[in-house]
């Protein structure tokens, strides 16, 4: 699993959703971005990076041909078998090497693959894991492959940022050439009678002027192969996808059990505190209002009469519970008529547009519905809003989600708060919550969801 430092969410094609124009940048610079680029840190970070992988990359390629040819030359003797081993362990300890100094140089964080698991414990079990782990075969991989391509990407990368700084500074050093019969500068070609110098002033500002060119675009340079070395290492170094997607469904699977844990635990709180806690008033009320009866009708005709209004609040209760746990309009009627019921029930007026073609999957359209009920509660709770919008609809095969208000704003997900608990939920379906709430608003969830559970 890689994943790139200030990495964003892209959107799909709904307008309004913080896209470039949407968002303020984080910081204003005099200078526009192709002029910065070559003093930027992370010019220099590629740069140093390219420097390096070439010595690394032929310590890689060299133990890796070498061990490997050793280890398939040995397999008719026992000790083929060792250096195999002891070849793949290099290769995978070298990789981790590239992981971090990918980490530290390109801000590229590649989490660490899976690790071998021997069938028993004995050097020898050890060894036989190491090379049916497609892990350790991939960092043999990246071992070869890398080496031919740090060789070329530290010819250009030397090339363009000598030639550019040379040429941009020339005007600064080029009195250190010897002048010969009143002629000094560059030499830049000659056939031994005639001789072409960069010595007058128009040749040198050009020599200047090409090396600004060349020092200007040799960051994007730099950018492009080390493009080139993020997929290498994030593809070749990494966890394999299947180990990636199963540690995405454990935790899936974790957040699942803990959802349905809280949701029996709010039920169960829900009917202890209110409609037994009702019913049970309920039943003393009535056993009262039957020892009266007979010596003051009227007295247990009013006891009688605040028992009917218990029961009338204990159904609401259990309505309102039942509700909570899957209403029936959502079943009966889907989003639409479901989403609108529950606008109806909050503080502020809500406008909600539904353009769905289909009904989604049962346990995606419940998720919805729950998301966007939890999120209108919060409206009414704690933004101070006037109004508000619920726009559903459908992009290939996402259910895309977006609730929107004009309240106070401030809205952050990472503070443990109900949209915490909204994230982990759309976590566990490949779900995303994104959520855009500036201080002073206005506030804009979007959540994603897979069409298909």
């Amino acid at each position: 699993m890689a994943t790139e430092y200030g990495q964003g969410y892209g959107r799909l094609d709904r307008p309004g959703f913080g896209g470039a124009g949407d968002e303020e940048p984080a910081r204003r610079h005099l200078l526009p971005a192709g002029l910065r680029a070559p003093f930027e840190g992370r010019t220099w970070r590629e740069f140093g990076y390219l420097m390096l992988s070439l010595p690394v990359s032929i310590l890689m390629f060299t133990f890796a041909v070498t061990m490997l040819s050793l280890g398939a030359g040995l397999l008719i003797t026992f000790l083929g078998i060792p250096v195999l081993a002891a070849a793949l362990a290099g290769c995978r300890g070298l990789g981790a090497l590239e992981r971090t100094r990918a980490r530290a140089l390109l801000r590229l964080d590649v989490a660490d693959p899976e690790p071998v698991r021997p069938v028993k414990r004995t050097p020898l079990s050890w060894g036989i894991g190491l090379m049916r782990s497609g892990t350790s075969w991939r960092h043999v991989v990246y071992a070869i492959v890398h080496f031919p391509w740090a060789v070329f990407a530290f010819s250009v990368a030397v090339s363009f940022w000598t030639y550019g700084w040379a040429m941009l500074t020339y005007p600064l050093w080029q009195w250190v050439f010897p002048v010969y019969v009143g002629v000094g500068g560059l030499q830049l070609y000659g056939d031994g009678t005639h001789n072409v110098y960069l010595d007058n002033p128009f040749e040198i500002t050009v020599t200047a002027a090409v090396g600004l060119l060349i020092t200007l675009a040799t960051p994007w340079i730099l950018r492009a192969l080390t493009t080139v070395d993020r997929l290498l290492v994030s593809g070749l170094l990494g966890p394999s996808r299947l180990a990636t997607r199963v540690v995405e469904l454990e935790s899936d699977r974790g957040a699942v059990v803990d959802t349905a844990a809280a949701d029996l635990r709010r039920i169960e709180r829900d009917l202890h505190d209110g409609a037994q806690a009702r019913l049970v008033n309920l039943a003393m009320d009535l056993g009262l209002a039957k020892e009266k009866l007979a010596e003051d009708p009227q007295a247990a005709a009013r006891m009688v009469d605040e028992a009917h209004g218990e029961v009338k609040t204990a159904l609401q209760e259990l309505r309102d519970l039942a509700r909570g746990i899957h209403p029936a309009v959502l079943t009966d009627r889907g989003l639409d008529a479901a989403l609108s019921s529950v606008a109806s029930r909050c503080t502020v007026p809500v406008q909600v547009d539904v353009d769905l073609p289909s009904r989604p999957a049962p346990a995606i359209e419940g998720i919805a519905y729950f998301t966007v009920s939890e999120l209108l509660q919060n409206i009414s709770k704690h933004t101070q809003a006037t109004r508000a919008t619920v726009d559903v609809w459908r992009v290939e095969n996402r259910l895309l989600l977006q609730v929107t208000d004009n309240g106070t704003g401030g809205a952050d997900v990472t503070k443990g708060s109900g949209l915490a608990g909204l994230a982990e939920r759309l976590d566990a379906v490949d779900g995303i919550l994104v959520v855009d709430s500036p201080p002073g608003g206005p506030t804009r969830v979007t959540a994603e969801l897979p069409w298909r559970g």
